[in-house]
């Protein structure tokens, strides 16, 4: 008999002091981060797949892609669209994708996936995730390398959903440090950017009851070279999502759709905003057996 196993496959379970870290095969994605008991991450049951995206990794782009359609050297693209309410193609090739696990421990785990040529991505890539905890926090490394003989256009992202678990998340304070938003269209495909305003205006906080939007930020500010993008109990108890300066977006979408809660809040690092292989903005181009990497992660406190 066919022991089951939950609907997003393998569980690692990684283990530093009072952390523990449940990272899934499907998506390689981050089931769930607790510290002393509290979860700062949104999770997801046995039965099910990630709720909203949550936790899963992004390649080779992060958000949409307009209409699944892009340029290739002139000559038109066409990705599956899997988006079919906006008729885009959104959070890249992997999110239905089963990682092969390479290296496992007790407080980290490495995983990767292939991308294969397909239409609308003619390109063979290897995607490979390092997740390595400590008492302190979380840290993530992405690295993405072209196995194709021509360069091969990418973005890199992640969709961590953020959260104290004792503290009901429409209660905390969200800080993100960004200048800049991308203002977007119908089908949440960017138009332009502009200076933040309202309640999108976050460099000094807002309580998330009173937010309610999908948007990207740019124009990031830094802290000792990486982004900060902070959530905080009143009881001044906290939880940070970091990014190296390679992530020079932040997608930060608060939902109020999410299974179980009123609320949840995914801060997402992201190397580029939506529909870069149209804009260019924020693309790399990697060349032949090149690699790519960067590196964000997640640290509570809560002491």
């Amino acid at each position: 008999m066919v022991t089951p196993r939950p609907a997003s496959g393998i569980n690692h379970i990684l283990r530093a002091g009072s952390s523990t870290v449940v990272v899934s095969s499907l998506a390689a994605a981050l089931r769930s981060y607790e510290c002393d008991g509290v979860a700062v991450t949104e999770t997801w049951g046995d039965g099910d797949i990630p709720a909203g995206g949550a936790g899963i990794l992004l390649a080779p782009w992060p958000n949409r892609v307009a209409g699944g359609r892009w340029s290739l050297h002139g000559e038109e693209q066409r990705l599956d669209i899997t988006e079919p309410s906006r008729g885009n193609a959104i959070h890249g090739l992997l999110r239905n994708t089963g990682y092969r696990t390479v290296d496992a421990g007790a407080a980290h785990a490495v995983l990767e996936a292939e991308i294969f040529p397909q239409h609308g991505y003619p390109f063979h890539l290897l995607h490979r995730a390092t997740y390595e905890l400590t008492e302190e926090q979380l840290t993530v490394t992405q690295e993405l390398t072209n196995l194709s003989p021509d360069a091969a256009p990418f973005a890199l992202g992640a969709h961590p959903y953020l959260k104290i678990s004792d503290v009901p998340t429409e209660e905390l304070t969200l800080t993100v440090r960004a200048d800049e938003m991308v203002e977007t269209d119908d089908r949440a495909i960017p138009t332009r950017t502009v200076p933040v305003t309202g309640q999108h205006d976050l460099r000094n906080g807002r309580r998330v009851g009173d937010l309610r939007f999908d948007t990207a930020f740019a124009s990031l500010g830094t802290v000792d070279g990486r982004h900060e993008h902070v959530l905080t109990a009143p009881d001044g108890r906290s939880v940070t999502l970091w990014a190296d300066a390679s992530f020079a977006y932040a997608h930060v979408y608060v939902s109020t759709v999410y299974p179980g809660v009123a609320k949840a809040v995914a801060i997402e690092p992201m190397t580029a905003p939506a529909d870069a292989f149209n804009s260019g903005a924020g693309l790399r181009w990697l060349d032949a057996g090149g690699s790519f990497s960067a590196r964000w992660g997640i640290r509570p406190a809560l002491g």
